[in-house]
């Protein structure tokens, strides 16, 4: 057992940029892909992602100083520390625990398509860390193993269902055919944009602003482009930040090219997905005729939207002055502001590509976001200490990301207050929702579709 555990944390620690090229040559060879096009859809794949990388990094680089002196400036003193999702991964999947999520989640995946319950065959399996984080945090307050291998098999349930039912606006939104986002930090935000995007129609006034990246840049010009709107965006943090001329010009151009950079590395990602997204859907077509399947993937592959982008570029003075202003909040937004992206991606979808509407929904999220982290964090910092990591003194702390996700609160609050109940309700309450929609709300639409006799 030890043996297998060491085989999977290593594969893990692989990360994202190795690993899922390797499992998608897999799968690719399996979907009957010749060997050598197999072989350069997986490659491009991590290359895409190392792209990504490398212009995350950009942005983080030089935002994380920026926003340490927005901080200093506003005079913030909160207690608790936002560590951002790469450490909250690394504490997910340092743990036995935590180090079981990818198989838990794969198993249960192929249990669920076998039974027609999920459309979504999930090949990001890096982002099983989503699972593996709460079932750590419900580990920590029950103490139970065999409930936390519970809480994930739950929650990757709650996640696949929720992929299922925003893949149409995701595809509509970014054009990536067959594509879902089986990804706890993303999916959650379908929940929230929904009523959100209701509210907003029946609001006169509101209802009748409409701000695209096409309508920005047809009423403003070149100032509507999305190089030089990262260039404003860029000018007003360093002014916030109180930079010099130099540094705020500095910390202009990085933001521009992100914002131009960005997009081209999803289409690299893109042009290794492809091919692995056709063979799979002709599989699919021929063994299970009447389903779709999609390919679940890492919303990075919204991130390079200009709506997303502009909007989290918008949200990072905006998120900082909410911590400051927020009765109750004990978390300073650190760590995961450059995952502001991935936290509105399928709301700006839901939103129909609306930058103000994705940024009403983003400070929305935000708020809920630092409430729900601030009362996680006591969880989070018990499971860092589980995972040997070395916190100094009487150090607190969260994440933004997915420890201020609605599902974190939920599924953790339940599984504190009920344990096996709380956590069994979620379970029986999504199980009812896939066999609703996978069985009877997608044969309704079908007949809805068919030409009349």
């Amino acid at each position: 057992m030890s043996a297998i555990v060491s085989g999977l944390q290593w594969f893990v620690n692989l990360g994202a940029s190795v690993m899922l090229p390797i499992l998608l040559f897999i799968f690719a060879l399996i979907l009957r892909i010749k060997p050598s096009k197999a072989f350069k859809a997986g490659l491009m794949v991590g290359i895409g992602f190392i792209g990504l990388n490398l212009v995350i990094s950009l942005l983080t680089k030089n935002l994380g100083p920026a926003s340490h002196a927005m901080v200093r400036n506003f005079g913030m003193h909160l207690g608790t520390i936002d560590i951002g999702w790469p450490a909250a991964s690394a504490i997910a999947y340092g743990t036995v625990l935590g180090s079981l999520a990818i198989p838990v989640g794969v198993i249960t995946n192929v249990v669920l398509l076998l039974l027609g319950l999920t459309q979504t065959l999930d090949v990001d399996v890096w982002n099983y860390w989503h699972i593996a984080f709460t079932g750590s945090l419900v580990y920590a307050v029950s103490h139970s193993f065999s409930l936390g291998i519970f809480t994930m098999i739950v929650h990757v349930m709650v996640i696949y269902l929720l992929a299922d039912i925003s893949a149409p606006y995701i595809q509509k939104q970014y054009g990536l055919d067959g594509i879902s986002f089986p990804q706890g930090a993303s999916a959650p935000g379908y929940v929230l944009a929904l009523p959100l995007n209701w509210l907003m129609d029946l609001i006169p006034g509101i209802n009748k602003i409409k701000l695209t990246p096409k309508t920005i840049q047809k009423r403003m010009g070149i100032f509507g482009d999305s190089g030089v709107m990262g260039l404003l965006i860029g000018i007003v943090i360093g002014i916030l930040a109180k930079y010099s001329v130099t540094k705020t010009l500095q910390l202009s151009v990085s933001t521009a090219a992100v914002l131009v950079l960005m997009p081209r590395m999803v289409s690299l990602l893109m042009e290794g997905l492809t091919p692995i997204s056709e063979g799979a859907n002709e599989l699919v077509k021929k063994h299970f005729p009447g389903r779709n399947l999609y390919i679940g993937m890492d919303s990075a592959l919204a991130v390079g939207n200009e709506t997303v982008l502009s909007a989290s570029l918008l949200l990072v003075p905006i998120t900082l002055l909410i911590a400051v202003i927020l009765p109750g909040n004990h978390v300073l937004p650190f760590g995961d502001l450059a995952t502001i992206p991935y936290m509105i991606a399928i709301m700006a979808a839901v939103f129909r590509g609306d930058i103000f509407r994705t940024l009403v929904g983003g400070i929305v999220d935000i708020i809920l976001s630092l409430y729900i982290a601030s009362w996680v964090a006591p969880l989070v910092t018990a499971s860092a200490k589980a995972a040997n990591f070395s916190l100094q003194g009487n150090t607190s702390i969260s994440v933004l990301s997915d420890g201020g996700v609605w599902t974190t609160w939920v599924v953790v609050g339940l599984g504190k207050i009920m344990t096996w109940g709380g956590i069994g309700l979620i379970g029986v309450v999504t199980l009812a929702l896939m066999i609703w929609y996978n069985k009877f709300h997608k044969k309704n639409q079908a007949k809805k579709t068919e030409p009349a006799a």
